[in-house]
């Protein structure tokens, strides 16, 4: 929506900067990897190997051990919370987002309504629950299982509404490090040892993304978390931004009365289209002009997912070039935009890497790119395992 006010304005390439610097993205942060999954409201992690990848452009000194470990000793763990998507997330984050975002998977149950009809989702809720807390279950198990209660309902539509109405963390050790194991479900309480705490409810709490009428609406008289907290974070790992920028990234909409609440501690800005976009007052914001080296990122990372106007850092031509059907692409950044593809094959003997630029970068920037590349590799290849870099064109 237009600003009703004149704003100082910034350019879709000082708002690039800023959000680069936010998701340390401009230079490698000295910050541990769990800070940094915190620091970023957690990391996409629709399959295992990204959250990996993420915290190796961003980080300096990153190990993937290090978030193994986290895993392992059950400090971070993987949940669907925004946008209906596994996140790697902290076990604060479990506690603090997954009940923000709840009325949003309360709303997304009424997509698969047609394949619950004849189904008590409360009764649903207890009996998966009773499930996954005698021991961690498949998801195949917890779909046969609700199946015994309800014959005729769908299969599929019974595991998403388990998925929705409870908070399912991923148990080790799937999502290891050089790991394998197939997906197995257990509650957040369960497997952190910890129960979800009531918090106090203020006005206007936030209301998920209008779909078809869902089966059952939420009691107004029970606490829902408040957004207000969350906004401050957001806009410290993505800002500056505006209202639908942060309805974006987690799934809600209804926003804007917390922007208000903040709006005496924040400054506003407007960005060339004269949207009003909000941001804490010390957080860093460079000039545009401000050297952005060569990332390398993992399919959907949330950089690319987390605002309605994309442009900061996808320019109008690589739109829709990240992905062909239901295969999503990891993708590099050069001067801070989206500018083309990389894949990686690995071998007991070799590990190659091809960088598929969407243009022609210049002499140094292949240069700058093939760096990065050895950089990540050094971090990411199998040790003892030689590696290589090449440069190939986008597949048509």
């Amino acid at each position: 929506m237009p600003s009703k006010t004149t704003n100082p304005v910034l350019s879709t390439r000082a708002l690039g900067r800023a959000t680069l610097a936010r998701q340390l993205l401009l230079a490698p942060a000295a910050m541990s990897a769990e800070d940094a999954v915190s620091h970023l409201l957690g990391l996409q992690a629709q399959n295992t190997k990204p959250p990996y990848y993420a915290l190796a452009a961003r980080l300096d000194g990153f190990r993937p051990e290090e978030l193994s470990e986290l895993m392992e000793s059950r400090r971070v763990a993987r949940i669907v919370t925004m946008r209906s998507t596994i996140h790697t997330h902290t076990a604060d984050d479990v506690f603090t987002l997954r009940p923000l975002v709840q009325p949003a998977r309360d709303r997304e149950i009424g997509i698969f309504r047609k394949g619950l009809v004849g189904v008590d989702l409360d009764r649903l809720a207890a009996l998966a629950r009773e499930l996954v807390e005698e021991r961690p279950r498949t998801p195949k198990e917890i779909r046969e299982a609700l199946l015994v209660e309800w014959p005729d309902a769908d299969p599929q539509s019974l595991g998403i509404a388990a998925r929705c109405l409870l908070p399912l963390v991923q148990v080790t050790p799937r999502g290891l490090w050089r790991s394998s194991g197939q997906v197995c479900l257990t509650t957040a309480e369960t497997w952190f040892g910890r129960p979800f705490e009531a918090v106090p409810a203020e006005a206007g709490p936030a209301q998920a993304v209008p779909a078809e009428a869902g089966p059952a609406q939420a009691d107004p008289s029970e606490a829902e978390p408040t957004p207000d907290g969350t906004v401050l974070r957001y806009l410290a790992a993505f800002g500056p931004a505006s209202v639908k920028d942060m309805q974006t990234w987690c799934g809600l909409t209804r926003l804007r009365d917390a922007f208000e609440r903040l709006r005496p501690g924040l400054v506003t800005f407007q960005d060339e289209h004269g949207v009003e976009l909000f941001d804490l007052p010390d957080a860093p914001r460079p000039d545009e002009d401000t050297p952005a080296p060569p990332r390398f990122l993992p399919e959907f990372d949330n950089l690319l997912l987390s605002h309605a106007d994309r442009s900061r850092v996808v320019a109008a031509e690589a739109r829709n070039r990240t992905w062909k059907g239901n295969q999503a692409y990891c993708v590099f950044l050069l001067d801070g935009l989206l500018a083309g593809l990389w894949r990686l094959e690995e071998t007991k003997e070799r590990t190659a890497m091809t960088i598929q630029p969407f243009g022609s970068p210049t002499k140094a920037q292949r240069v700058e790119l093939a760096e990065e590349a050895e950089r990540m590799l050094g971090v990411m290849a199998r040790p003892g395992v030689p590696y290589e870099v090449a440069f190939g064109i986008v597949d048509a």
